[in-house]
């Protein structure tokens, strides 16, 4: 014998006349509770448009934020309606308006930065630019005598970035262990002669910290550099309550490993902040056009007044007294092979976007 079908409920209500509330939804119960949770909830008042920051962010995620707030490390939520635009939204260093609202705290604005430090966003993101750290004073570049070599490149493109930002550059030159008494190498003496301050140090012996430690007082700094040149061991040996993880460089590549994974503030004895940056392998400049490299090098930009063409590239045209001066040992050959590199990605990107 066949079994009965069951009749099906008639779920949807059809008089919507007399019973509109239920008449588009499946599921009654849902909607009761939708109904009551619209009614319940109070209306929010606007955001705040002029406003005393009270907290720094020391890092973030998504939808949360760590903030230094009277004293205290606190986990916030970040305001759904403080939307990104073309940057970055937060970033360790923002000066902003935190709120408590029950049991949870919330940012609810974010101060204009003072200054900034940012590259181009990835294809994927939303916004366009990307920035790591805000509102510092000194740009720490931390490169590595040995143990990974010593590469000017990306040390150069650190230098472009600051005086885009209006950040001073320093040069920490780390792991002087590693070569004992012997100078330091000709490609930094370079730097030197472009007034850029340069710190020798070690993390083993403890060579230059000091110096280094005093000239980050009062300031809020930024570390960066490529993986395995000892940013988080130099932030070790200047707070050893740190502990941070540190990593050896790989002895099959040459390369660090990856150990920091997100910017971070931190605050260390001596009024000193220093943000702590994931190392990279390769820095994208913000709004740097071909043609304005050569304005980024000092040494370049002085000698081109004697080039013959006005809108010299210094790579191919006759008369180039950028090329002169390399030819003649009265600018670093290192330095103009820098320059030839960041124009020629510089190029290729612009391309690209033309594409």
């Amino acid at each position: 014998m066949a079994k009965k079908k069951k009749k099906r409920q008639d779920v949807r209500t059809r008089d919507w006349r007399d019973k509109h509330e239920f008449a588009f939804t499946h599921d009654r119960v849902r909607h009761r509770r939708a109904v009551a949770n619209v009614s319940d909830a109070a209306p929010q008042a606007p955001l705040p448009t002029a406003f005393e920051p009270n907290a720094v962010v020391i890092a973030h995620a998504k939808k949360w934020a760590f903030v230094q707030h009277d004293g205290t490390e606190r986990l916030c939520k970040i305001d759904e309606r403080l939307v990104e635009q073309d940057t970055t939204l937060l970033a360790p260093g923002d000066r902003v308006l935190v709120e408590s609202d029950g049991e949870d705290w919330f940012v609810r604005g974010v101060a204009p930065r003072r200054t900034r430090l940012c590259r181009p966003a990835p294809g994927y993101s939303r916004v366009r630019e990307q920035v790591f750290a805000a509102n510092v004073d000194i740009l720490i570049v931390v490169a590595s005598v040995a143990q990974p070599p010593f590469r000017p490149g990306l040390v150069d493109r650190y230098l472009i970035a600051a005086q885009v930002c209006g950040v001073e550059p320093l040069l920490c030159v780390n792991k002087m262990d590693l070569v004992g008494t012997a100078p330091l190498l000709p490609e930094i003496d370079a730097y030197q002669n472009l007034g850029v301050r340069v710190f020798p140090t070690s993390c083993v012996t403890g060579q230059g910290i000091e110096d280094l430690r005093d000239a980050l007082r009062g300031k809020t700094a930024v570390l960066s550099g490529h993986s395995g040149v000892g940013k988080s061991s130099l932030l070790n040996v200047m707070d050893p309550n740190l502990r941070l993880l540190t990593d050896e460089v790989s002895a099959t590549t040459g390369r660090g490993k990856h150990r920091t994974t997100a910017a971070r503030l931190f605050e260390l004895a001596g009024d000193i902040r220093i943000i702590d940056t994931p190392g990279i392998r390769a820095l994208g400049l913000w709004r740097v056009s071909p043609a304005e490299v050569s304005y980024y090098f000092p040494e370049l930009a002085e000698a081109s007044s004697g080039c013959h063409f006005r809108n010299c590239t210094h790579t191919h045209e006759p008369d180039c007294a950028v090329r002169d001066a390399v030819a003649q040992d009265r600018i670093p050959k290192i330095r103009y092979d820098s320059y030839l590199r960041i124009r020629a990605s510089l190029e290729c990107e612009k391309a690209r976007d033309h594409e």
